[in-house]
């Protein structure tokens, strides 16, 4: 689990601080502070959270006479570590109009120049340099969760501001005809190994057994989606879980989140702001039940995060290095891709988001990282073209609620051979 971190730390650092800065940078202030649902934090939580993670985490147990920038700082950006003390409600972080943007980007200069000294100088144990390498990770995924928020705070803007423009040429690739990739029946190992790093919730390496399957080469597009609609897909309980007709029932649910009909054409939201709906692109912002509901309409399924991870190390190792990833800048779901199984979107699985066998939390306040969130949520593999490519692997899991919508996720389906 544990990695020794390169000589270069103090740069790994600096340019992953710096990458929040630029996520950030085509804000205005007035963008900051906003949080439409409990679900979406402000970005300036965000930026504040990320440094209260270091400040409290690293600086406070470890460097000589440190000082807190604020002490009210840890109360307002812890997030759900109760062990590390008192929080302000989740609900509530958009009434945070102080302390100020200006201040919250002054508290991470200091602790920035804290945690540089303390990198530079100090004769860090294996433990610590653990700490750190967590909190890289952390602030890679938070960096990922503020495109998210921004996406849905512009979104909800009757403007529909611009975040990123983008290019055009992508929305002419032609659709890939759907290949199935097969995986053979028998017993497949599941889980890290090594010694880079990894999340407590990928261990421990373990046995399970796979009926034969096979799952699709690409990600089920706009169009196909829409089909799915036009055919009275969500007015047809029967391709419902419960949970998920209640939920679309009392929601008056009809299409994905960001997509919007005027006078018979669709037009869907993006980073670069409301657009034509591309039919090649693939479809995204579906939630898990929509997402297994179209898998039954198309006599399919979605595959379990097992057979997943196996199929992606058959196949799709090659989009480790070549996937759409937050690195590209590209900022939107890219169409025309085949066995893109890491990056442009994560992929729902059938899986429940449950520990590993022999799974031991962490001790301390890190071990309520993952381990306190096993019930309720499903499990997503992959990642998206919000994620660093540096941080996503083929045992990374994701786990999201049911009937979230606002991550940047997407379909791919599977069927028994």
């Amino acid at each position: 689990m544990r990695q020794p971190l390169p000589e270069n730390l103090h740069a790994r650092y600096r340019a992953i601080r710096n990458q929040t800065l630029r996520l950030v940078g085509p804000l205005q202030k007035e963008d900051f502070v906003v949080q439409p649902i409990v679900d979406v934090s402000p970005p300036k939580w965000h930026l504040a959270h990320t440094t209260w993670f270091f400040e409290t985490f690293v600086l406070v147990p470890n460097a000589t006479d440190y000082n807190l920038f604020d002490k009210s700082f840890p109360y307002l950006f812890n997030s759900y570590y109760i062990s590390a003390g008192d929080r302000w409600s989740r609900a509530d972080r958009g009434n945070l109009t102080r302390p100020s943007v200006d201040e919250v980007f002054a508290y991470r200069e200091y602790v920035d120049e804290a945690m540089e000294k303390l990198i530079l100088e100090a004769d860090l144990t294996s433990e610590q340099l653990h700490v750190i390498e967590v909190g890289f990770h952390h602030e890679q995924q938070h960096q990922e969760l503020l495109l998210y928020d921004i996406k849905y705070i512009f979104g909800h803007n009757p403007t529909f501001p611009v975040y990123k423009g983008d290019s055009e040429n992508e929305d002419k690739l032609p659709v890939i005809a759907i290949k199935w990739l097969p995986i053979k029946k028998g017993n497949y190992h599941i889980g890290h190994e090594g010694d880079f790093f990894c999340f407590d919730n990928e261990l421990r390496r373990h046995e399970v057994h796979l009926e034969g399957f096979e799952i699709a080469n690409r990600l089920v597009t706009n169009g196909e989606y829409l089909d799915f609609m036009k055919s009275g897909g969500y007015s047809d309980h029967s391709f419902w879980l419960s949970d998920g007709w209640d939920w679309i029932q009392s929601n008056k649910l009809e299409c994905p989140l960001y997509w919007f009909e005027e006078d018979g054409e669709w037009k869907m939201f993006g980073l670069s702001g409301l657009k034509k709906l591309n039919i090649n692109e693939p479809v995204a912002h579906v939630s898990y039940y929509e997402a297994d509901a179209y898998a039954k309409w198309a006599g399919l399924r979605l595959p379990t995060e097992f057979e997943w991870e196996m199929a992606a190390m058959e196949y799709g190792t090659e989009s480790l290095s070549s996937g759409n990833f937050v690195d590209d800048h590209l900022m939107r779901p890219k169409a025309g891709e085949s066995l893109d199984f890491f990056g442009n979107l994560w992929e729902w699985t059938a899986s429940a988001y449950l520990p590993y066998p022999y799974y031991q939390a962490p001790p301390g306040a890190l071990g309520e990282y993952n381990g306190k969130f096993m019930i309720n949520q499903m499990v997503l593999r992959g990642g998206s073209y919000a994620t660093p490519q540096s941080h996503i692997r083929p045992t990374y899991r994701n786990f999201f609620q049911p009937n979230m919508r606002w991550l940047f996720n997407g379909i791919r389906l599977a069927r028994f051979i």
